[in-house]
Formats: C-alpha cells, structure tokens, sequence
C-alpha cells in the first residue's frame, strides 16, 4: 500500500490546479493507492465553499481519497466551519496554509481549532517553513501547547532543509514528539534518512505535494532511501493509517502490489 499525505485539487489563485481525475490518473500511474487531499485557496478566498467541494470530491472516490479541511482562523465563524466540515462533510484532518492566509502559526487564535482537533481526534497539517509566518519552530511552539494532537510539517519543515533551517527543523522534532514531517520537497536525500535514524520512521510520512511537485519524483525518493523496508512499509502507508484513523473496512476492494 501507499498512501501520499498530502496533495491538493482545486483551481488556486495563484492559477495552480488540480481535478481529481487528474490526480487519481497519477495515482493509477504510479501505483499509489489513496491519498489525503487538501483544497487550494480558490478566487473566491472562499474556504468554505473549498471544503465543500473537496467533501463532494472524496465522497465520489471513497476508495481513493480523504479529504482535509482547509481554515482559515482570521475568519469569526472559523471553529464552527471547521466543526462543520468534520461533522456535515465527513473530512478527516486540519490543514493550515498561514502563508497564503497570513497568519503566524503558533498565535493564540489558533489554539480553538487545534482544541476542536484534540477533541475529534484529527491530525493537524501544517504548510512550513514560511518565513516569520511557520518557521520549524513557530510550529513547534503551538505543538507543545497541545502535546496530544499530532501536527505534521509539510516539506520536511523548512522550505530549503540547509543551515539553521534544517536545525531548526530537527530541533522542533526533538522538542516535540507530537511533530511529524511529510517528505515533499525535501530535496536533501540525507535529512530524510537522519530523520528516520534519529526519531524512527513512525515520524516521517511520504507527501508528494502534488501539483506543487512531481509525484513519481517524490515517490521514488522514498523507494531509493537507504532504510529498512519496515521504516518503508510505515512511511509508505502505516503511519498514515495510524494518524487518520483509518479501518480496513475503508480501503476494501483497493488492490496493490505493495504491502
């Protein structure tokens, strides 16, 4: 089985897109089983009809997609929409882009999502390495305030993983056990294999990011790491399992020549 954490459909502002059929076309190309996809910031700025459309998505491709929920916590109703959005559109986990909201990650107007998280049990995802905005250790900063939650650093938790950034990345992983990272964009083969050696595969998930990257490239990364095939097997898929709860019941009928 594989399991990429973190994709996005949609049509940005930024006049990047995504349909479904194009991401799971992909997916059936490179043998990746399910993936977690999250929306991107439409014209609109309108996150909430985002979310709709990402329930409306999965709910077609049950077997292949699970969806996240994109908020906003500048917005007044924020909570309720997020409330909303687990209970009525059946989403699955938290995603933050403080970048393209524009917001600092570890404020305290954060705190009554990450609440609402801890509540439903739901991991947060977080866009990282931006700077002044979700830093390594901004984030790290809101992960020790919900020590339970778990929180997942896209892009191995800093943008360029080199000099201080990289320190501040493992430094955060160090600190917080409740941190995790996806492997997207993480151009530096080692960092994901120190990573795995220093804190153990259960903190490493495979992320392709697509279309923001090529997801046969970030794919292959993960098969050429030089790690055990169980650190693989969990990256791959199991740690996905774990952190969004999912069943075998919900993956019946998915066939895959990975295991």
């Amino acid at each position: 089985m594989i399991f990429d954490f973190r994709t996005y459909l949609g049509e940005s502002f930024d006049g990047v897109s995504q349909s479904a059929g194009d991401l799971i076309t992909r997916m059936d190309r490179h043998e990746i089983d399910m993936a977690l996809v999250c929306p991107l910031k439409p014209y609109s700025y309108d996150l909430n009809e985002a979310n709709r459309g990402i329930a409306r998505v999965v709910d077609q491709h049950k077997d292949r997609l699970i969806g996240a929920a994109r908020i906003d916590p500048w917005q007044p109703d924020a909570v309720q929409s997020l409330r909303i959005a687990l209970d009525s559109f059946n989403l699955h986990a938290l995603y933050f882009n403080p970048w393209e909201e524009t917001f600092r990650v570890d404020i305290d107007r954060v705190d009554p999502l990450i609440a609402l998280a801890a509540e439903y049990k739901i991991s947060v995802l977080i866009s990282t390495g931006y700077p002044w905005l979700s830093e390594a250790l901004q984030v790290c900063n809101l992960a020790t305030r919900w020590p339970t939650v778990p929180i997942i650093m896209t892009n191995g938790g800093q943008i360029n993983i080199s000099g201080l950034g990289q320190a501040d990345a493992t430094l955060a992983l160090m600190k917080s056990s409740n941190i995790y990272i996806d492997t997207a964009g993480i151009y530096r083969q080692d960092f994901i294999e120190e990573t795995i050696e220093n804190f153990g595969s259960e903190r490493v998930l495979f992320g392709s990011g697509s279309p923001y990257f090529d997801q046969y490239y970030e794919l292959r990364r993960i098969q050429v790491a030089k790690i055990s095939s169980t650190d693989r097997r969990a990256i791959s898929y199991g740690n996905a399992n774990r952190l969004l709860n999912l069943h075998t019941h919900e993956i019946e009928g998915i066939s895959s020549t990975h295991d």
